[in-house]
């Protein structure tokens, strides 16, 4: 019987908790933030209630990412955070529980080495990465890389991408495909607005693997909404502000849970 690729991981987790009949929860933490001694603790604690896990890198110019992950990632890099620093943590720290996925711009995997990066990371138990800002057209040489060690490279698409464009990233994706949105959902249990529904079920018709939104989540209606068009959602920013201020990550997360 052959063994589960790195990538089946991402994808089975999202799979098992559709097939469960909930919408997959994918929490992203920033790596040695706001507690550089606790990040494989966090890791644990959000693994719990987390099908997927995403581990943000830290990176001095953090184009895509809001406020909060913006100033979480400048506190993490003054604490001395690195991609290797991770790696090292997640080597020793073993199996955390739900798979995990590297967030990183791509001077930092630049710097580290594709190959080396690629072995490293499987060894570490990491299953795939999101990386902002490379392009479909510039990534086959961080993409051969990872496919070698059964990697996921994650694509993002937006409301703005053509259906042919889609259909290319999303046949490039594997895990997931990150359908990332400019308008938040604002008010729990609001309906989100048509253009949302419109554009999620866009993405899922042309995806052959799960399909996870980035919306700015922050309370359970929005989760249940966006549970009928989208397999799992990615909670960030909201998950940074309960840990700024002490909390316990999954009890939150529970929460958004239902």
């Amino acid at each position: 019987m052959m063994s589960v690729r790195p990538h089946q991981r991402i994808t089975r987790a999202i799979e098992a908790a559709t097939g469960a009949g909930r919408v997959a929860l994918v929490p992203f933490i920033t790596a040695g933030y706001p507690d550089r001694d606790r990040f494989v603790e966090t890791l644990r604690a959000v693994s719990g209630p987390g099908d997927v896990v995403e581990v943000g890198v830290p990176f001095s110019d953090p184009m895509a990412d809001g406020v909060t992950i913006q100033r979480s990632s400048h506190a993490a890099i003054e604490a001395g955070v690195s991609l290797h620093w991770i790696i090292e943590q997640l080597s020793a720290a073993g199996d955390t529980g739900a798979p995990i996925v590297l967030m990183s711009y791509l001077n930092p995997l630049l710097a580290y080495g594709y190959e080396k990066l690629a072995a490293d990371a499987v060894g570490a138990g990491v299953c795939g990465f999101i990386v902002p800002d490379l392009p479909l057209e510039e990534g086959a040489d961080l993409r051969a890389a990872l496919d070698c060690q059964g990697l996921a490279l994650i694509q993002l698409v937006t409301p703005a991408t053509p259906d042919e464009r889609m259909r290319a990233l999303c046949d490039a994706s594997k895990g997931f495909v990150y359908a990332v949105t400019i308008k938040g959902i604002t008010g729990g249990g609001q309906q989100m607005p048509p253009e949302v529904t419109d554009y999620l079920d866009r993405v899922k018709s042309i995806a052959s693997i799960p399909v996870c939104a980035g919306f700015g989540v922050r309370e359970a209606a929005q989760v249940s909404s966006l549970g009928e068009h989208a397999d799992g959602v990615i909670v960030g920013s909201a998950l940074v502000e309960q840990l700024e201020a002490g909390n316990a990550p999954a009890a939150f997360l529970q929460g958004l849970a239902g």
